[in-house]
């Protein structure tokens, strides 16, 4: 994980008892805990609707085959999901047979998506893409988000519109090309599909997720109010949308903001991560 540096880092980092990423001295318990945070982040997607039917996936990198991910199963609901079913695949989208879960349906869009994002981005452990409500709505505009709240500058000049539409992924050239548009950004609007992120962790992948999918949502309430007086948002200046995206949307900044959302899972179910050998 890269943390800001100098001026960028927020006050709440300076901390000598600041919170900070788990770290691990066993390669296998750094597995356990990455597929049990990713059964959590599909259980949380499901908190919030973001699934419909058996659209959307998460993936996370695996720390012992890094040419692999983790993947949930075709067919099985993100609420159901748990750290024995899911799927260990690589980027030719072979299940592996030893480590993956019972149900053995991949998703071939996720396949086609997140193999691509993975092998052109290596800094990336987690991606997320869903077909969220209102980043659809959103996204059949052809628009990027404007820095108009706090909140959106997080994205500023560090996520991309996807205008490519050609229905459901089923070729790796698509896959490739939602890659390369991407670049080295941490999100992505896909045009008349959904949302996209792409980090270096579980929670600043589901933080920066729910975020962008809330930004949508504001941007569409301020144009629409704002159409009704004849006017159009205030936008905030380049240098200020710059200062905040460096703060708000660092990787640090995220994974500690996406922190909570699994300490209210884990408070929710009752249920933390435990490694047994």
């Amino acid at each position: 994980m890269t943390a800001p540096s100098g001026d960028d880092i927020p006050k709440a980092f300076k901390d000598p008892n600041r919170p900070v990423p788990p770290t691990f001295s066993d390669i296998l318990e750094h597995r356990a805990f990455l597929k049990f945070r990713l059964a959590q982040a599909y259980r949380i997607f499901a908190k919030y609707g973001y699934d419909e039917g058996v659209a959307g996936h998460i993936t996370v990198r695996d720390p012992i085959r890094p040419d692999c991910y983790w993947v949930n199963p075709l067919g099985v609901h993100f609420k159901l999901i748990q750290p024995e079913l899911l799927l260990l695949v690589d980027h030719e989208g072979n299940i592996q047979e030893k480590e993956s879960g019972p149900y053995r349906l991949l998703n071939r869009s996720a396949y086609l998506i997140h193999s691509a994002i993975h092998e052109a981005r290596p800094d990336v452990i987690c991606a997320a893409h869903s077909h969220t409500t209102y980043a659809k709505a959103f996204g059949s505009l052809g628009v990027p988000l404007d820095p108009i709240t706090q909140d959106s500058c997080a994205f500023y000049e560090d996520h991309v519109l996807f205008s490519e539409f050609h229905g459901i992924v089923d070729d790796r050239e698509e896959g490739l090309a939602i890659a390369a548009a991407l670049g080295s950004k941490k999100a992505a609007i896909l045009q008349n599909h959904g949302a996209l992120v792409a980090a270096k962790s579980i929670e600043s992948t589901v933080f920066f997720f729910i975020s962008l999918e809330k930004c949508c949502k504001v941007q569409m309430i301020a144009d629409q109010a704002a159409a009704t007086r004849g006017l159009t948002p205030r936008l905030i200046d380049h240098e200020s949308a710059a200062k905040t995206q460096r703060r708000l949307g660092s990787e640090l900044g995220g994974w500690f903001n996406g922190t909570a959302e699994f300490q209210l899972l884990e408070h929710e179910e009752g249920k933390k991560f435990e490694y047994t050998t």
